[in-house]
């Protein structure tokens, strides 16, 4: 039976949205190869909340949630339709572990992203949040929970960065820490032989791997992608780099 992809994007600065670059580009080319979904469910890192919530909008509203960018970000529009009745459906898989919450809408985790995507804006689009009280192995099993959409023609797609240390970011450096390069390819090696484990206890890593994740709202996406992944799945690397110091935009496409 056919499947929708999983993807785990790095979105990096909310100027690839309106920046003409190499990770612009290649998230153009690669909507143009994926197959057109029936909806997309998002795992953003910037949705981080206590408990696991879903949205269920008709219409979800636009969050511009960053600061000191230019007015042209802040007038960017993705309106894409909700999926009420698939996220119900989601929120029936994940039992009772998820709760409704339209108080958020479509962050820049997920915009900057789909609009190069898809940029016509009209695939349904909702929500999954990244649990702040959760371990590891929970957003890993939350990927394993959603796997059935995948055979309903939904594209699951999560947004964040396998290395993000802000503290850390250089803006006159354009490549990588020597630690943000080496923790970017332990998980790179690990996700390629599907040794999943060994990125859900990503401290084994040793030191690189507290310097490139001190707050797991932009790793945990991956987890849930991978444990939405199917052992039938191949597994391809994305816009593999790291930037300004502390920050990866290496990607990953299963299908």
């Amino acid at each position: 039976m056919s499947r929708m992809p999983a993807l785990f994007l790095g979105h990096g600065s909310p100027m690839n949205a309106i920046e003409q670059n190499e990770y612009s580009d290649a998230w153009i080319e690669l909507g143009k190869t994926l197959p057109k979904p029936k909806a997309l469910l998002c795992v953003p890192a910037h949705w981080f909340t206590r408990g696991l919530k879903i949205n269920d909008s008709l219409a979800p509203k636009m969050v511009y949630d960053m600061y000191g960018f230019p007015d042209a970000l802040y007038r960017v529009a993705y309106p894409a339709p909700g999926s009420p009745e698939i996220a119900q459906q989601a929120a029936h898989l994940l039992r009772t572990r998820a709760t409704i919450d339209n108080s958020w809408g479509l962050d820049h985790g997920s915009w900057s992203v789909l609009l190069r995507l898809f940029p016509n804006a009209d695939i349904p689009v909702f929500q999954v949040s990244v649990d702040a009280t959760a371990p590891a192995d929970e957003h890993f099993a939350l990927g394993e929970a959603l796997r059935p959409l995948r055979k309903e023609d939904v594209l699951i797609l999560g947004s964040g960065n396998v290395v993000h240390n802000l503290r850390m970011v250089d803006w006159e450096r354009s490549g990588g820490y020597d630690w943000a390069q080496t923790f970017d390819s332990y998980i790179k090696e690990n996700v390629i032989q599907r040794a999943f484990d060994n990125v859900l206890q990503y401290q084994r890593a040793g030191s690189s791997a507290q310097q490139s994740v001190p707050t797991p709202d932009h790793f945990f996406p991956l987890l849930t992608v991978l444990g939405a992944s199917d052992s039938g799945d191949s597994v391809r690397v994305l816009t593999e780099a790291c930037v300004l110091g502390s920050l990866s935009m290496t990607g990953y496409l299963f299908q």
